[in-house]
This record gives C-alpha cells, structure tokens and sequence, in this order.
C-alpha cells in the first residue's frame, strides 16, 4: 500500500510518501484505515518539523482519499494495492 503525504501531513512526517506492507501489519485480519492512521500515529511521534504539530494532532483535521475516492470512514477496509492520500485542510482560495 503507498501512503501520500500533504502539506502539514508531510511536514509532520518529513516524508511525502511511504511504502507500507499491508500483510506485515494486518496478517489474516482486515486492515481498516482507522487501523492505518494508529499504525502513522505510532510510526511518527514526534513532528519532523519544528512549525507543525505531531502527526496524531495533524490526523484529528485530515480528510483521505482512498484510490482517488474521498472518505472519512475510519472503518473502510484497506487492500495491499490501494493508494491512501492523508490531506490536513488548506488554506487559500
């Protein structure tokens, strides 16, 4: 599975993606998304960068998308080839 990063996500993270093996994490089991935000959670702690919260106050904000799809259902099944983008809000217009 491949996670994207945006704007506060990616500062927080220090990253813009990750690579995640789903059947590492999951096993037999299904892997929600509320699954995945504790798996970031634990996975960055601390924020990368020194302007930004934590990833864990970052994620109360963020909206995803699924394969392109918006969601915000915590309890949406992951599979191993899916494309997770993490969005906080943005600013602007």
């Amino acid at each position: 599975m491949n996670i994207r990063f945006f704007a506060a996500a990616a500062a927080a993270t220090g990253v813009e993606e990750e690579r995640v093996d789903l059947a590492a994490l999951a096993g037999s089991r299904p892997f929600t998304l509320a699954d995945l935000s504790a798996h970031l959670v634990a996975s960055y702690p601390a924020s990368a960068s020194g302007h930004t919260p934590p990833l864990a106050d970052v994620l109360t904000r963020c909206s995803f998308l699924v394969n392109e799809v918006s969601t915000r259902d915590l309890t949406l099944v992951l599979s191993a080839g899916d494309v997770v983008d993490v969005l906080p809000p943005f600013a602007g217009g």
